[in-house]
């Protein structure tokens, strides 16, 4: 049983050391799905499949700028790994 709590308490700070990183996924997966919640909005008010289609389009292209400029970080820091030096003799 004590083994039991120890596991939930190890992961529960887990998750309290990674809750901004479970945020922005939770933002990344709402801009993802923009362009088809607007689609879905603009069907509903009764407006034309060409209009819809221009408008989400522009929206998605918009939240793909932002899910960018957000995974940026990540692909930073995958780039600045330290070269090798060479071992002398």
């Amino acid at each position: 049983m004590v083994v039991i709590f120890s596991w939930i308490k190890k992961e529960l700070a887990y998750l309290k050391d990674s809750f901004f990183e479970i945020i922005k996924s939770v933002i990344i997966v709402i801009l993802a799905s923009s362009g088809f919640g607007c689609a879905l909005l603009l069907r509903y008010q009764g407006f034309n499949g060409t209009f819809i289609t221009v408008i989400s389009l522009l929206v998605e292209f918009i939240a793909l700028i932002l899910c960018f400029l957000m995974l940026r970080g990540y692909l930073k820091s995958g780039e600045e790994v330290e070269p090798s030096k060479p071992k002398g003799k």
